[in-house]
């Protein structure tokens, strides 16, 4: 595992090359991850910096190693269900029209996948979907919506394969229709401020290698990203412990709620005055 000598070095190439702080990631399991790397392509610490610094193909597989770029359509299928037979019906009472914020995209199968529940559920129905990724070449290939391989679409429905996808030489791509209704945008949730105003945010196996002061701060900036009664959505995998704390309330599970804001009780000297 490396030592603080040589996760300091490595920790300013990927700032500088990358943008990527490794302060908000879990230090132990990073040094651990990043040794293995490094042992496959140098000799050194010190040759693997500056193989990266000096080899474009390196350093894109060091970032796609640190973005974790993995993602399918509808991962998760019974969650996908739930999403589509119960939190967005509930959300759709409330609203006509819903603003969605995909945080992680990847390539782009999580909000597209969104995009198509929706077309299922309401239609030409008008909604803002808004994806965005760390990493900038994935959300070039996001936007194209393709080339996807079957994997990607394993677990989508033949007859919503026909629906919404083309086959081409190259892969599948997503219509045109459907990848109108999402905008995509390049953001690290570890920097700057969030919109607001969401209505759901996906977040899912995204914060696996964050610190818990990092996972801490984001899920309390998506609260308060999200409208009263909002909804987060995180991976199978994953448990939110803290989600009182930063403001939510577990729904089902992997959704999460907005708490209420409990209107306050109006002090008792000013019901007698009201009652006299």
């Amino acid at each position: 595992m490396l030592n603080d000598q040589e996760y300091a070095l490595i920790s300013r190439k990927i700032l500088k090359l990358i943008g990527i702080d490794l302060s908000f990631y879990k230090s132990q399991q990073m040094r651990r991850r990043l040794q293995g790397l490094a042992n496959s392509q140098a000799g050194s610490i010190v040759e693997y910096c500056a193989l990266v610094e000096r080899d474009e193909a390196a350093l894109t597989k060091l970032k796609n190693f640190l973005t974790i770029n993995v993602s399918e359509f509808f991962r998760d299928a019974d969650q996908f269900n739930l999403l589509k037979t119960k939190v967005m019906p509930e959300l759709l009472k409330q609203k006509s029209h819903i603003n969605v914020w995909s945080a992680g995209c990847s390539h782009g199968g999580e909000p597209y996948s969104v995009a198509i529940t929706l077309k299922e559920i309401t239609g030409d129905a008008r909604h803002r979907i808004v994806a965005t990724d760390v990493d900038e070449q994935i959300v070039e290939k996001a936007k194209k919506g393709g080339p996807y391989v079957d994997a990607d679409l394993a677990n989508v429905a033949p007859k919503l394969v026909l629906k919404y996808f083309k086959k081409e030489p190259d892969g599948y791509y997503i219509i045109d229709e459907i990848k109108r209704m999402v905008e995509f945008k390049r953001k690290d949730l570890l920097k700057g401020r969030f919109d607001s105003g969401f209505d759901m945010i996906m977040c899912r196996n995204v914060v696996i290698y964050f610190s818990d002061e990092a996972k801490t701060k984001l899920y309390k900036g998506f609260c308060d990203a999200l409208s009263p009664n909002g909804i987060l959505f995180i991976g199978a995998t994953e448990t939110l412990l803290e989600a009182r704390e930063v403001g939510l309330e577990r729904l089902h599970n992997c959704f999460y709620q907005k708490k209420r804001e409990e209107k306050p009780r109006p002090a008792l000297s000013n019901v007698v005055k009201a009652q006299s």
